[in-house]
């Protein structure tokens, strides 16, 4: 006797659906990556058989060696905190500059004043981001002399056209909904701007200026070696002298700072997106 087949219907099993297919311009624009990167290794004369030598290896060490064991008499310890204080000042306050700045220059950048002062503006952010921190601290140092105050103009300089653009873009994608609620009750310009459109985006710019402090903790500790106060000309000064040791300390210096400042800024802006 035959076994009767089973009527349970099956159930659907939902098909996976395909990836979807790489458009064209997609493919193009890796491709065209590809090639710049291969043409940029064919372009360099890497000699990386020279750098691998063993002549290479131990003039390398014999270098680093010189730098062992790092000076910690309480003397040189002591200038190096009054340098570590300078540059982390340097860093701070560039960055307020910047950050008051850049929102300044942000509300017009974001397109609520028209299109000709939106390009004119960004254009303005574009020129101050493109110049590095060292041309705007060499140009600073003519008009400030030498000193922090140079450094600290510099950082704030390049720093102004950076969180500038990115406080732009924070702005533009902001939900215009509550400002023109408040708009329609009767609220200002301003009024509904402060009230409504920016402390939906003021966290974000918040997380913005501590990442770029931690940058500018970098720059102001390099900022030195053209004369712009901090660690980094009290590094310039020992290295031109060989006084290899005494830089040794100021470069564990840097480190410490940028290691501390770093996480600060790490846990900040992990308490500002909770």
């Amino acid at each position: 006797m035959k076994e009767c087949a089973s009527t349970t219907p099956m159930p659907n099993v939902p098909v996976p659906d395909a990836p979807p297919a790489l458009r064209p311009a997609t493919l193009l624009i890796v491709a065209v990556l590809a090639a710049l990167t291969v043409a940029s290794f064919l372009s360099l004369s890497l000699d990386w058989q020279s750098l691998l030598s063993a002549e290479a290896v131990a003039k390398s060490w014999e270098f680093l060696q010189g730098f062992a064991p790092p000076d910690l008499s309480p003397a040189l310890l002591n200038r190096v905190l009054v340098g570590s204080l300078e540059t982390l000042a340097m860093s701070a306050l560039g960055t307020a500059i910047a950050a008051l700045f850049g929102l300044v220059l942000a509300v017009p950048a974001s397109g609520r004043f028209g299109t000709a002062t939106m390009r004119a503006t960004r254009l303005l952010l574009n020129i101050a981001r493109a110049i590095p921190e060292l041309v705007w601290a060499s140009i600073w140092l003519i008009a400030a002399g030498l000193g922090p105050f140079a450094g600290t103009l510099a950082l704030a300089a390049h720093t102004s056209g950076v969180l500038g653009r990115l406080f732009a873009e924070a702005l533009e994608n902001a939900s215009p909904l509550p400002e023109s609620a408040l708009r329609i009750n009767g609220a200002g310009v301003t009024a509904a701007f402060l009230y409504a459109t920016l402390p939906q985006r003021l966290p974000q710019m918040l997380s913005y200026t501590l990442y770029r402090w931690e940058n500018n903790i970098r720059a102001a500790a390099i900022l030195g070696v053209v004369g712009a106060g901090g660690l980094g000309q009290m590094l310039k000064f020992y290295l031109s002298l060989f006084q290899m040791q005494t830089a040794a300390t100021v470069i564990i210096a840097m480190l410490v700072l940028v290691a501390v400042v770093d996480a600060l800024s790490f846990w900040l802006r992990r308490w500002l997106v909770q």
